[in-house]
């Protein structure tokens, strides 16, 4: 028999790991790859696994999420496909924000019911893959499981950052512990060299990380948040591995939680590696996203290496590396290495008359940056970390992680030096 899947996808955390980039929205609304949002990610994932009854729960700065998905997702009116936006709100059973991913859940219920589906399948709206979710429905009815937890191999120094789980030799859970930070906390959740090579998955990773997906059968789901437990990681999964049949869904893929300036930073170098482990292109499974009516890139007298340039973007005299250009920036004789320049809105706001024209100035050297949209960096600017600084502020940028940020709608004056040099 076949299974009818609900998708629900979590889009309200206030994202405070990846400030400034979170100030003005939610993680799922971060520009990514140069044209995307990071929320096009889990949502095409699910179209393209079939499953387009979807809901999406929205909490903190949800303005330009719900603007984006409200643009983009039109369903035709015989697919029967859907996106809701449901943003966090008073109601006679509860009158307070999500208290957690479990409880934004929870406080929505009602609409999960009237998707009228056998299975739910939560997602995070802040993650970098590409995954057929049907695979997840048949671990999970092959194992007659409760429900199902997608978790991925990773190093001891990884595995702090995630949820932690042992599993038995059938790929049972038997036990969760949520981000181990201490070697006492860690114990006993390698796996064994045989039991990994067994798996197809021997080498450096021997603990599993849970990735933050799951897919509960309804009724598991209903029962289970039928207390006041406020977190899938914390409580709810711990909770359950003694009392139901919960089976890991083992998944080798390219899979980045993008939660940090340094992941946010790190995944984007991955897109202009010399092979890179993910693309947003691929031909048989392509991430979706807003449709712009935009020229080709301009380019004139520049040198690229290892660059992706967006639509609607100029170029000129301009030496490119290992970066990504997004759509519509302007680059006028300047050196930009290691660095995601995110672009410009089709109206960015005004600035005052002394103040540089929206794009990177001639003569300017970036490395090791990320750039918000409409970002106004003049003439002669240094943006390098020269000085190796790992945490700092200033009035038009910021360092996180090492990484230097220029916040949206900031204004570089020129001559700027930031980050030492």
């Amino acid at each position: 028999m076949d299974l009818s899947v609900g998708v629900v996808i979590m889009g309200g955390g206030r994202g405070t790991r990846l400030e400034p980039l979170t100030l003005r929205r939610s993680k799922p609304a971060v520009p990514v790859g140069g044209k995307y949002r990071l929320v096009d990610v889990p949502i095409s994932n699910a179209i393209h696994s079939g499953m387009g009854k979807i809901l999406l729960l929205t909490q903190f700065n949800s303005h330009s999420l719900h603007r984006h998905v409200l643009n983009t997702y039109k369903f035709d009116h015989f697919g029967k496909g859907f996106i809701q936006l449901l943003a966090a709100q008073q109601t006679p059973g509860s009158n307070q924000w999500f208290q957690g991913t479990a409880d934004a859940v929870r406080q929505n219920l009602s609409y999960i019911d009237e998707l009228n589906s056998d299975l739910v399948l939560i997602l995070a709206g802040d993650h970098m893959y590409r995954m057929d979710y049907r695979a997840m429905v048949r671990t999970l009815v092959e194992s007659s499981a409760d429900f199902s937890v997608a978790v991925q191999p990773v190093t001891e120094n990884d595995i702090a950052d995630f949820g932690a789980l042992r599993v038995d030799h059938a790929g049972r859970i038997v036990e969760f512990r949520e981000k181990p930070k201490t070697a006492e906390q860690r114990r006993g959740l390698a796996l064994s060299e045989d039991w990994l090579t067994s798996k197809g998955l021997a080498g450096t990773k021997p603990y599993l990380a849970s990735m933050g997906i799951y897919l509960f059968r309804k009724r598991v789901l209903f029962s289970l948040l039928d207390n006041d437990h406020t977190d899938f990681g914390r409580d709810i999964i711990p909770n359950s591995v003694s009392t139901h049949r919960v089976q890991a869904h083992f998944f080798t893929g390219y899979w980045r939680d993008i939660g940090t300036i340094d992941s946010f930073f790190d995944s984007h170098m991955d897109l202009v590696s010399e092979h890179p482990p993910f693309r947003f292109d691929a031909a048989d499974w392509p991430i979706y996203t807003h449709p712009r009516f935009l020229p080709c890139a301009r380019v004139s007298n520049s040198t690229f290496q290892r660059a992706l340039i967006g639509d609607g973007s100029v170029v000129v005299n301009s030496t490119i590396e290992e970066t990504i250009i997004g759509i519509r920036s302007h680059v006028r004789g300047a050196t930009i290495r290691r660095t995601l320049i995110m672009g410009a809105d089709p109206n960015p706001p005004q600035a005052g008359p002394e103040a540089p024209a929206v794009g990177i100035g001639e003569g300017t050297f970036i490395e090791g940056a990320i750039v918000d949209l409409n970002a106004r960096i003049g003439r002669n600017v240094r943006i390098a970390n020269d000085a190796h600084i790992l945490e700092a502020d200033g009035d038009s940028w910021a360092i996180r992680d090492g990484v230097i940020v220029i916040p949206k709608d900031a204004v570089v004056p020129d001559g700027t030096i930031i980050g030492g040099g």
